[in-house]
């Protein structure tokens, strides 16, 4: 084949010969442009112009005048006494996690106020804060919260469980303790929302509020042993390290600093810190703010082992576990490193997670500048964060999925309140916080995204005209300066482009190399004009693991195949495409807005493909097998062996039950406690979980028979046993065994328990008090073969 994917590897390093060294050693080996620390322009310096970020805003705007703070205050009075002023909100927020989007809409309060100067939200923002003094006012020890916990089927004040850990009573269970749903997560974002409404509302009550309620926290924490933190600490606790770190740095109290170094999660954090990988099949995003507490506790103390881990973190995820759009994660789990092939879901990319990501990402660029650093960025903060949000309605999707057929599921203004809704509240109302950066005398532009910036150490105000993502020109405007200065202005040149063009007033310039900046130094005056032309081009990423998978991207947008609408089902196959050469196959149908067709490449049929974040509405296939006419001819004879084969089991099944599915379920008279319907895969499923159970009736007929199963390969530590008619056939582990693949069991049916019977109970429920079952994906029963063959 002459055709050769780009991938990831190359886009990050440059140059695939050093791939694995380190990120910041390829920077000196490579040359790359140096600058001292840096830091982005103010918030509240920079306006958005005309752009898909700016319609994001606008959208997120309206949804959060559209919340009333006195429904997320409800459980926060209500805990503290105090008569509630409006009804709760549904979903998450009548959960035991019930508090943790007031945290969220307070920061996002606070920086669309920045972003916008929109006074109203600084007027929510300072009613909320009164709010919350005021309900810490009623009890009277510090503590505020909006958390519940269950003690059996009972909802109770969260407050309760603190007195339960003081006392060593501690259950840590990942994401429940003590029967609250991650308590300490939860005041992560408070603690948030309070930093950001008083530094970027001016609120001088929110910092009072703070140091009170850390005085509750490091109270519950004095009565605790060190091994008693760590098992508090299990349970996902967001980045609350962070918070005491960032309460230190507005206090300069070193009682907080104390508090943040050890609430160290030492499982997850110390591996880090040594540079090795522990991250498979852990919860992702209970990761990510851990560490970025870590990167700020490092620019407090300047210990370089809390930098070293930061670091490694991020460039292990970028390398070894990021999909094409940025995003990682599938399941909300990291799988095995450099897999991405083989988790290609429709539960792939939790939002919050490139959120976060972006948070870190930031912190380590403040550290040591390197635009490659930008690639990342840009192509996580376009491709996943934008397709986040559907502007239409200002909903947010939870997931971003990437299986072909999928399609996003967007929230609900009122009934849902995921962390994902919370984390979307946070994410568009600061599309031009990472802009403009500054360091010394350069002003870096690290996003090419419409705006207007005050730089006020120079007294200068430029103006970014543009039509990227999808337009190559960039115009800068140099609209105010009080008089002619000497500084720098640093572009960043994209990785991935190739013969960038610079002028200034109309002059040509040397314009860099990909992944580094194209520096103008010299004397400006009003009215300097800059212009950048970034040429795009239609090109190919493989996955990290496999070079015959592909995705397509034009300049910085990811492209995506249109299956259908989003409200009608994808049937058909995955599409595939096939061709010596690949970009050949390829004719632009609107270049510039990213839209492209295949001409006789695709198969089942050609396909036409547009940006991936504007499809919302849609279904989309992101990535392709991609074959050569022999490797396809080869696929096509598979695919009909595999087809003969499911034909003949088809032949020889007395029942199958498609478990997960309301009507097979109905017909088969499924019952159940404590199991859920799942869907992985494009297929679905049914879960048992602790004291739980699931079973149905299933048919039968004379003559040896066998139950079947289904199970995804890479499910881990479950144990369950099978049980007809009450009497158990086999206990089934799942360790993992089968990366990659779901995989099947065959259990033989003792004969003395179908004897006489036309039909028997299937049972399948935890083996144990401490374990969980499943998922099953399908149960058949079936004449064997052999049975045949004999008869």
């Amino acid at each position: 084949m002459h055709h050769r994917p780009i991938d990831r590897r190359t886009l990050l390093a440059g140059t695939a010969s050093l791939a694995l060294v380190p990120l910041f050693a390829r920077a000196a080996l490579l040359g790359r442009t140096a600058f001292a620390r840096a830091a982005p322009l103010p918030l509240s310096a920079v306006r958005l112009l005309e752009s898909p970020f700016l319609d994001a805003v606008e959208a997120n705007r309206s949804y959060l005048h559209a919340l009333e703070p006195d429904r997320l205050l409800h459980n926060f009075r209500t805990s503290a006494g105090l008569a509630p002023k409006g009804a709760v909100y549904g979903g998450w927020e009548s959960d035991t996690i019930a508090g943790h989007s007031l945290g969220h809409y307070l920061t996002a309060l606070s920086l669309m106020y920045a972003q916008t100067g929109d006074t109203e939200c600084k007027r929510r923002a300072d009613y909320i804060v009164s709010e919350l003094a005021a309900a810490q006012a009623a009890h009277g020890d510090g503590y505020v919260a909006g958390f519940t916990r269950k003690r059996g089927d009972i909802v109770e004040d969260g407050k309760l469980l603190f007195a339960e850990l003081k006392r060593g009573d501690i259950r840590s269970m990942g994401f429940d303790l003590n029967g609250c749903w991650v308590p300490f997560y939860n005041w992560h974002k408070l603690f948030a929302g309070l930093f950001d409404a008083t530094t970027l509302c001016g609120n001088e009550k929110a910092l009072p509020v703070a140091v009170a309620l850390g005085a509750y926290i490091d109270d519950v924490f004095a009565a605790l042993d060190d091994d008693q933190v760590q098992q508090v600490l299990d349970c996902e606790h967001g980045g609350i390290n962070e918070s005491f770190a960032e309460l230190h740095a507005r206090t300069k109290d070193p009682r907080w600093l104390r508090l943040a170094e050890r609430l160290r999660h030492r499982k997850v954090l110390d591996p880090l810190s040594e540079g090795r990988d522990a991250l498979p099949w852990i919860h992702a995003n209970t990761q990510i703010p851990k560490v970025i507490g870590l990167a700020r506790l490092h620019e407090l103390t300047g210990k370089p082992g809390d930098a070293d881990a930061a670091r490694f973190f991020w460039e292990t995820v970028v390398r070894d576990y990021s999909y094409v759009i940025g995003g990682n994660a599938d399941r909300e789990y990291f799988p095995a490193p450099r897999t991405i092939s083989k988790h290609i879901t429709e539960q792939t990319c939790e939002s919050c997670n490139s959120y976060n990501m972006l948070k870190l990402t930031r912190h380590l660029y403040g550290w040591r500048p390197d635009a490659r650093m930008f690639d990342y960025y840009e192509r996580a903060h376009t491709n996943h964060i934008l397709a986040h949000q559907d502007p239409a309605t200002g909903m947010f999707a939870y997931m971003v999925p990437l299986m072909s057929g999928s399609a996003r599921e967007f929230s609900k203004p009122f009934d849902d309140f995921w962390c994902c809704v919370g984390s979307g509240m946070e994410s568009h109302a600061k599309h031009g916080d990472s802009v403009w950066w500054q360091s010394g005398d350069t002003l870096l532009v690290n996003l090419y995204i419409a705006s207007t910036a005050d730089w006020a150490e120079q007294g200068a105000g430029f103006r970014m005209e543009t039509a990227y993502p999808f337009g190559e020109r960039i115009d800068l405007t140099l609209e105010t300066l009080d008089r002619p200065r000497d500084f720098a202005l640093a572009l960043r040149i994209p990785g991935w482009c190739e013969g960038a063009s610079l002028t200034v007033n109309g002059t040509p310039m040397p314009a860099g190399t990909p992944g580094d900046y194209a520096v103008l130094r010299r004397r400006w005056t009003k009215g300097d004009r800059v212009a950048l032309t970034l040429p795009m081009r239609l090109r190919s990423e493989s996955t990290n693991d496999d070079a015959s998978i592909v995705a397509l991207l034009h300049g910085p947008v990811v492209l995506a195949a249109d299956l259908g609408p989003a409200d009608q089902p994808f049937e058909g196959p995955a599409p595939a495409l096939v061709a010596a050469d690949l970009l050949a196959g390829f004719a632009p149908v609107d270049a510039a807005a990213g839209k492209f067709r295949t001409i006789g490449i695709a198969r089942p049929a050609d396909l036409h493909f547009a940006p991936f974040f504007q499809q919302r509405d849609r279904r989309t296939a992101v990535y392709f097998r991609s074959f050569d006419d022999a490797g396809w001819a080869r696929e096509q004879v598979a695919f009909a062996a595999e087809q003969a084969r499911q034909r003949d089991l088809a032949r020889r099944s007395v029942d199958v039950m498609n478990l997960g599915e309301m009507q097979p379920e109905r017909d088969h008279g499924l019952t159940a406690k404590n199991s859920y319907a799942v869907t992985y895969r494009g297929r679905h499923g049914r879960d048992a979980r602790t004291f739980g159970f699931f079973e149905y009736r299933a048919k039968i007929r004379p003559g040896p028979l066998v139950l079947q199963a289904t199970y995804w390969g890479e499910e881990r530590n479950k144990l369950f046993d099978i049980l007809i008619d009450g009497t158990k056939i086999a206990t089934q582990a799942l360790d993992g065994a089968h990366p990659g693949d779901f995989f099947t069991v065959d259990y033989p049916i003792p004969a003395d328990l179908i004897q006489g019977k036309d039909s028997v109970l299937v049972r399948f429920q935890p083996a144990n008090d401490t374990t969980r079952c499943g998922p099953v994906f399908g149960v058949r029963i079936f004449t064997p073969a052999s049975a045949e063959t004999t008869a």
